[in-house]
C-alpha cells in the first residue's frame, strides 16, 4: 500500500524518541510536518486487505516523534486484572478490577484502599467490572458510576450502576443499576464499555455488539441496545435532546449506532467533541468523532475482514448515510482505553490522543490538527504488554496493563 500523509499545516514540530530506551530520558532534533512525507508510517506489516482509504491520511499516516525528554516508571505491579484507571479530585487514582472491585492508589502507586460491595459481575471472557466515572458533583456527593457485565437470562449484558464511594469503610453504598443494554445474549465477548460525562452532566456509555452474529446484526437496529453509543442522565433516563427520543420503536437512550466494540471514549479538549475508538475484526480498528444520530456503519461497511480471512458481507468500505472513521488501522492494534493530553507540561503532546493498544503492545500517540490525524507514534513498545487504559492527570499519563502493572509517564 502506498504510504501517504495529510499535509494540513506547516510548522508543527515532531521528533525522535528511541523506542528501545523507553523509561529513560530521550531527545533528538526537530523536523516539521512539511517534511513528514519523507517519514515512513510506524506500521510496517502488510495489511489484511487491499481496501483503499476514503481519503488521504485515513490510515498509515507518517510517523511522529517526541522530542521532549520524559520518564516512564512502573509504580505498581500485581494489580490483578485492572481494566480502567481515572483520577480523583485530590490527585489520587481509582482503578477497576475485572473480578468486581476497585482500588484507590496514590500517584506513586501505593495502595490506599480496596473498595468492595459492588453488585456481582460476570467476569468470564471479556466481561467483569469495566469502566468507572465520577459524578460531576463527586466532591459533595461521592457518587461514582461504573459499567459491568451482568448475568441475565438467557446470558448477560452490559449494565451501568451508581453508588456512593465510602472510602473509610472501603465499600460502595447504595449501589443501584440505572441502565442495561438489552437484549441479553449468551456471549462472553464485546461488552464495550467506556463512560464519560459531557459538559451538561449527561453520561455517554459505549457498548459492543457481543461479537456473535445475532448481536452483530443488531448494531444497525435502533430497537436494540447492542453496538451503540448511549447518552443518559444520572438516573439512567434518556438525555434531553437525544436524536431518537421521539422515534417510534427506537431505544430513546441511543445517541449513535453502527458500532462494533468500543472500549474508548474521551472529549477532545480543543473542540468539545466526543471521540471514540473501536475494535475491528482482522483490520479495521477505527477512530471516530461521534455525532448525534449518526450511523458508523458496522457491519455494513468496514476496513476489516472476518477472522477466517473471508470478506464481511458484501465487502464495501463507504456508503451514503454512514460515517467514515477519522483514522483506521490494518493490521489492528486493538484499541482499549484512551485519553487526550489536556495540558502542556510536554508541549508537543498538548491535545494529542493517547490510546492503549492490546494486541499492538504499545500506547499509540496520535497528533491531530483540524480533526485529522497528521502523525502517529508508538510509545512503550519495549515493554511487550497489553495496555488496557490510559488516564491524564496534572501533566502526567497513567496506564494499566493486563499483566497488572501501573505505569506513570511524566516529564
Amino acid at each position: 500500500m502506498q504510504l501517504k500523509t495529510f499535509l494540513h499545516t506547516a510548522a508543527i514540530l515532531f521528533i525522535a524518541f528511541a523506542a528501545g530506551c523507553a523509561g529513560n530520558n530521550s531527545a533528538s532534533t526537530y523536523i516539521s510536518i512539511n517534511d513528514s512525507s519523507k517519514q515512513a508510517s510506524v506500521e510496517t506489516q502488510k495489511p489484511n486487505s487491499n481496501y483503499k482509504p476514503a481519503f488521504e491520511g485515513q490510515t498509515r499516516i507518517a510517523a511522529a516523534k517526541t522530542t521532549t525528554p520524559y520518564q516512564v516508571k512502573r509504580i505498581a505491579e500485581k494489580l490483578g486484572r485492572p481494566w480502567a484507571i481515572i483520577s480523583l479530585p485530590d490527585g489520587r487514582l481509582l482503578i477497576t478490577e475485572k473480578s468486581g472491585y476497585m482500588e484507590i492508589h496514590d500517584t506513586n502507586g501505593a495502595l490506599i484502599k480496596k473498595i468492595t460491595g459492588f453488585p456481582q459481575v460476570d467476569d468470564n471472557g471479556q466481561g467483569g467490572m469495566l469502566d468507572v466515572a465520577l459524578d460531576t458533583a463527586f466532591a459533595k456527593n461521592k457518587t461514582i458510576y461504573w459499567s459491568f457485565s451482568k448475568k441475565q437470562e438467557p446470558g448477560n449484558l452490559t449494565a451501568v450502576a451508581k453508588g456512593q464511594l465510602n472510602e473509610i469503610n472501603g465499600t460502595i453504598d447504595n449501589p443501584i443499576v440505572i441502565f442495561q443494554a438489552t437484549p441479553a445474549l449468551n456471549s462472553n465477548l464485546h461488552f464495550g464499555s467506556r463512560l464519560i460525562f459531557d459538559k451538561d452532566g449527561c453520561l455517554f456509555v459505549s457498548t459492543g455488539e457481543r461479537s456473535i452474529l445475532e448481536g452483530r446484526a443488531q448494531a444497525q437496529l435502533l430497537q436494540a441496545g447492542l453496538g451503540k453509543i448511549f447518552k443518559i442522565t444520572t438516573d439512567g433516563k434518556p438525555a434531553p435532546g437525544n436524536p431518537f427520543l421521539n422515534q417510534a420503536g427506537a431505544v430513546p437512550e441511543i445517541y449513535a449506532y453502527g458500532i462494533r466494540n468500543s472500549q474508548s471514549l474521551d472529549i477532545n479538549p480543543a473542540t468539545g467533541e466526543l471521540w471514540e475508538a473501536e475494535f475491528g475484526p482482522r483490520g479495521g480498528d477505527e477512530i471516530n468523532i461521534i455525532k448525534p444520530g449518526k450511523n458508523y456503519g458496522w457491519p455494513v461497511i468496514t476496513y476489516g475482514i472476518e477472522y477466517s480471512g473471508e470478506p464481511i458481507g458484501t465487502p464495501i468500505q463507504q456508503k451514503e448515510g454512514m460515517e467514515q472513521p477519522v483514522y483506521y488501522w490494518d493490521p489492528v492494534i486493538s484499541p482499549s482505553g484512551m485519553s487526550f493530553y489536556k495540558g502542556n507540561a510536554i508541549p508537543e503532546w498538548e491535545n494529542n490522543l493517547f490510546i492503549g493498544a492490546l494486541s499492538g503492545s504499545h500506547i499509540a500517540r496520535l497528533v491531530i490538527v483540524n480533526n485529522k490525524v497528521v502523525g502517529e507514534e508508538r510509545l512503550l513498545t519495549g515493554r511487550q504488554e497489553r495496555f488496557r487504559d490510559v488516564a491524564y492527570m496534572n501533566g502526567m499519563l497513567f496506564t494499566v496493563t493486563d499483566n497488572g502493572n501501573l505505569y506513570r509517564i511524566s516529564k
